[in-house]
């Protein structure tokens, strides 16, 4: 760091006097940081428009292009209890009649009570041999388990606990425990279906070890209608059946799908016939086509809002010494207009939204006919009573959340009830127009990147000049600023000289 130190033989404020001299070429430095500020305020500007128009381009005029957007059915339900249905765009139009005879359950066993031989409570660290469970011979205990098609075997022995004998389940894939509370083992299958179905038994002394847990059932009682004690009680797992138009449907879960149906039963129904009435979905078709106006008409009145936005020419970036000088919000309403007006009357911008506007004011030919949105009760409502930018903006008749058009006849509706086919062909041809306009908008140039309406690439080339601008007129201040101390260092140096001499000669003369 260079130390100077001025004034001292002369006497003058240097540092005032050569500040002063550079203060012009120090504003030419200032202008140029205020130019980059700006610059990098309009990159961000464009960036934010461009997230919208791209947002605009993928999120809805890619699905509204294709027919798989607009096959949309929905089900009425007779019985809305008994069943819940998913239509799919597949789904044959028409009435059909369904009956749930089954529903899908899992197998489910809740074990008798659990009790020591001298009748009190058990644990889940109670031995099996304090419940007077010896085994065989060799005091083993063995149960086979038949699950899935499968025999597997369970193997324990007389010093087994009864939290060994849920664990030994569980490896085997069931949901197994025992509660203390109840003193009951409660064994289930993880999902439902006959699949999933399992029974368990046993052979000799095995066998009485199967009774004294609880976990007999009675093949002839599996419900244990009759209260023996000790009896487990038993639902078996079984797969839901339906009946659609006479023919039988079997599922391991309770849903099915079926001929772009997707059938999920709530409830058994026996011989109740349910009527599930399929047909085209002039809501859905509906909902889709309104939504594509509002999010237009959010993207066409930002762009006039920021086309129009009011001249901001007599307000600049401000410098640090400028800002410290004002309050935080005064700052911020400054910037906010500079900000606001920054894409205003830009042509770029001026290009992409009347290109836009050109299309949605443009027709459609629909099977050799030229159709307009105003066939669909679909326009503006005029210059004059429309609100400021938000003259371009769309309003449906009939809809009725908007409080312009929501007592005008709701012709969008009708001609989606009467002719959705035309419906469909228009707004295609309308979403195909705008997708190829905002496709060659967005085209990669040697001054833009892909799918970038404005000249990304060339505006961070200029962000970057600017830079190496400020560095080379900071440089040259520098320069201005060294060679003026230098200059009055020069002159110091000459002063003290000649302020020696005088002393010396004074001296002389005592």
């Amino acid at each position: 760091m260079t130390i100077r130190i001025t004034g001292m033989n002369s006497g003058l404020d240097t540092e005032s006097i050569i500040q002063e001299l550079a203060s012009a070429r120090s504003v030419k430095v200032q202008n140029i940081e205020k130019e980059q500020t700006k610059l990098s305020w309009k990159i961000d500007a464009w960036k934010s428009l461009n997230t919208k128009i791209y947002s605009f381009y993928t999120d809805v005029l890619d699905d509204m292009r294709f027919d798989s957007a607009y096959t949309k059915k929905s089900t009425k339900i007779s019985n809305p209890n008994a069943v819940s249905v998913v239509t799919g765009g597949n789904a044959v139009k028409g009435v059909q009649s369904l009956k749930i005879k089954q529903m899908a359950k899992a197998a489910y066993l809740t074990g008798g009570k659990v009790k020591k031989s001298d009748g009190s409570a058990v644990k889940g660290d109670t031995k099996l041999s304090d419940l007077g469970i010896t085994g065989d011979a060799d005091g083993k205990i063995t149960f086979k388990l038949k699950t899935g098609g499968e025999e597997k075997e369970i193997k324990l022995d007389a010093n087994s606990t009864l939290a060994d004998v849920a664990d030994a389940f569980k490896e085997q894939g069931l949901n197994a425990n025992f509660d203390e509370g109840t003193g009951r083992f409660f064994i289930s299958a993880k999902d439902t279906g006959e699949a999933l179905d399992f029974n368990i038994t046993a052979e000799g002394t095995s066998q009485d070890a199967l009774e004294a847990l609880g976990l007999y059932v009675d093949p002839a009682d599996p419900m244990n209608n009759a209260k023996a004690d000790g009896n487990a009680t038993m639902i078996h797992g079984q797969d839901a059946l339906v009946e659609l138009n006479g023919a039988e449907f079997t599922s391991n879960n309770n849903t099915f799908e079926i001929n772009g149906l997707t059938i999920t039963a709530l409830q058994e129904t026996g011989d109740e016939e349910i009527t599930l009435t399929t047909s085209q979905d002039t809501d859905g078709i509906y909902d889709m086509i309104k939504n594509f106006i509002t999010k237009y008409n959010e993207l066409i009145n930002e762009m006039d809002k920021l086309y129009n936005a009011e001249s901001a020419s007599k307000y600049q970036p401000l410098t640090e010494e400028e800002k410290d000088a004002m309050s935080d919000t005064e700052v911020e309403e400054w910037e906010k207009k500079i900000k606001d007006s920054l894409l205003r009357r830009d042509s770029t911008l001026s290009s992409v939204s009347s290109a836009l506007k050109q299309i949605m004011l443009g027709g459609v030919n629909v099977n050799g006919k030229q159709m307009y949105l105003t066939n669909f009760g679909i326009e503006t409502l005029g210059y004059f009573k429309a609100k400021d930018n938000e003259k371009n903006a769309y309003h449906i008749d009939g809809d009725t959340d908007d409080s312009n058009t929501k007592n005008n006849e709701d012709k969008l509706r009708a001609a989606i009830a009467t002719d959705p086919d035309s419906v469909i062909e228009f707004f295609k041809g309308l979403a195909n127009n705008l997708h190829d306009t905002l496709d060659e908008k967005m085209a990669r140039t040697d001054y833009s990147s892909a799918f970038t309406v404005y000249n990304d690439k060339q505006m961070d080339t200029e962000l970057k000049d600017y830079t190496s601008k400020i560095k080379t007129e900071q440089d040259k201040l520098n320069d201005y600023i060294d060679k003026w101390y230098n200059k009055f260092s020069q002159m110091e140096v000459a002063l003290s000289k000649l302020q020696s001499k005088e002393s010396s000669i004074t001296s002389l003369f005592g």
